[in-house]
């Protein structure tokens, strides 16, 4: 029996460059919480984005943002149900780190705030108005007024040496994933600790969850998860690891 549906966004609800989630999606989450059946969205995104991605539903379903680092409940706002801190020198050192690597970008996550260092503009533009992020402007990292969830690495063009440069020292104190072509996530926690906090939360088991996702730092919800699906659009590597494949989330949840 499927309690919850946990699904990714970019590259799993969003497709083909897609910016807007398609309207069926809100109707079978419609259908399927009348079953009885919860729909959560599940990104390295922020709380404020989610919400808006969602508007048509988003008073009466649970976010996992920040790559599983803060999670919410329903509501408006919904009440905050976790929330896994970075270590605050660590996280800071980490941040200064990045903004050393000439041509990428530092994004600092708190629980519904972004905050910047910007060496170039254009990405507070990109993080405010394309990514839909409540955003602040800081001179340092030192000036984050609360706990940091998550910090990314924003390098276009440069994911292999930004890779490089950072996972062999920070991958072992914190979770190093790939969210999309451009951006290097890292955080205490990942969608497999933001899915069983959930889990808790709302009383349901891991063996009643149905997961979608499309990329590496969705895998410890996959793997978690009583019924997995990877999205026919990832790369081989993560498609051969799973036995549910699809085209489009949508076309199993009609199946539900």
């Amino acid at each position: 029996m499927i309690r919850l549906i946990a699904s990714d966004i970019d590259g799993t609800l969003l497709l083909n460059g897609a910016t807007e989630i398609p309207q069926e999606i809100f109707y079978q989450i419609d259908r399927l919480e009348r079953k009885g059946i919860l729909f959560c969205p599940a990104s390295g995104r922020q709380y404020s984005s989610l919400r808006k991605l969602f508007a048509p539903v988003a008073d009466r379903v649970p976010f996992l943002c920040e790559n599983g680092a803060v999670v919410y409940g329903p509501g408006n706002p919904g009440p905050v149900l976790s929330k896994t801190a970075m270590g605050r020198s660590l996280a800071e050192e980490l941040c200064r780190d990045i903004l050393a690597l000439p041509g990428v970008e530092v994004l600092i996550s708190g629980a519904n705030t972004s905050y910047l260092c910007p060496k170039d503009p254009a990405v507070v533009e990109l993080v405010h108005y394309f990514v839909g992020n409540n955003t602040t402007q800081i001179p340092a990292p030192e000036e984050v007024p609360e706990d940091i969830v998550k910090v990314s690495a924003y390098c276009p063009g440069r994911m292999e040496e930004t890779k490089s440069a950072l996972v062999p020292r920070w991958g072992e104190q914190f979770r190093a994933a790939v969210a999309g072509a451009a951006w290097l996530d890292f955080t205490l926690a990942d969608k497999g600790t933001g899915l069983r906090q959930l889990c808790r939360a709302l009383d349901i088991g891991l063996e009643e969850v149905m997961a979608f996702g499309d990329n590496y730092n969705d895998l410890p919800m996959l793997e978690l998860a009583g019924r997995p699906w990877m999205m026919d659009s990832a790369v081989e590597d993560l498609r051969v690891r799973f036995s549910n494949r699809c085209r489009e989330v949508a076309e199993v949840l009609r199946t539900l």
